[in-house]
């Protein structure tokens, strides 16, 4: 069971200027880390995945099920960059609310945003109003909109940006705490943003794959003089300029 992409070709604007060209990746159990710099086509890869956008060609599918079902927007959760507090709204009615226009009861959601809330560290926050907590907090109250409805795929876009050092490490281990249910795929163009708390690793640079494996593997593309502390740093600016002249 799991998402995959299949000979995919998508392209932006009246030219229809293409970013994915026959484009196909099966994500993995557990947490993928998306690599790659900045329109490397790590968006366009998570929008399709995400059933925000469809293909030109190519199919996109979780358990077989093609992405513009309903069952296949329940089965997968994008969490955009950006978390927009609703005016007035606490977290367990933030929280719920997503659950609703997933089609959830209106009892159920309520009930169920309770619960994620807890999965998420912020049972004693859920009274309080979302537009009045941190940056970090309001990125788990992300998360818990996402999984409310029960998803088995989340999809994360650059979630860590702005976050200071703590608060990156409380959502690093947020992650690590659902990734043993939910398949994670989470999207960065900071290649020390978790690289090496990750099983997984995918590397895209101009609309390609130029690695995806475990981290291990990932990490062993670092020249043998690279610093302990930056071998992800290493690897990736390996990586990238092999990728460069393929």
């Amino acid at each position: 069971m799991t998402l995959e992409l299949r000979s995919c070709t998508y392209g932006y604007g009246l030219g229809r200027r293409t970013v994915l060209q026959d484009f196909s990746y099966a994500l993995p159990p557990g947490l993928t880390v998306l690599l790659g710099p900045n329109g490397a086509g790590k968006s366009t890869l998570l929008r399709l995945a995400a059933s925000v956008a469809l293909p030109r060609r190519g199919t996109v599918t979780f358990d077989g099920i093609p992405s513009h079902r309903r069952a296949y927007r329940s089965a997968v959760a994008w969490m955009p960059q950006h978390i927009t507090a609703m005016t007035g709204l606490t977290a367990r009615e933030q929280v719920a609310y997503a659950g609703w226009l997933k089609g959830m009861p209106r009892r159920a959601a309520w009930d169920a945003a309770a619960a994620v809330l807890r999965q998420v560290g912020l049972a004693g926050l859920a009274d309080s109003k979302v537009r009045r907590l941190s940056g970090g907090q309001q990125r788990r109250v992300g998360v818990a909109s996402a999984l409310v409805h029960d998803a088995r795929v989340l999809l994360l876009d650059e979630p860590t940006a702005g976050m200071d050092p703590k608060q990156r490490r409380v959502f690093r281990d947020l992650l690590a705490s659902i990734s043993g249910d939910v398949r994670v795929l989470l999207s960065t163009h900071d290649v020390a943003d978790l690289a090496e708390d990750s099983p997984h690793v995918t590397v895209l640079d101009g609309g390609r794959i130029i690695y995806t494996g475990d981290t291990h593997g990932f990490l062993a593309h670092a020249p043998a003089d690279s610093a302990p502390g930056r071998l992800a740093e290493a690897a990736y600016t390996a990586l990238s300029e092999t990728g460069a002249r393929l």
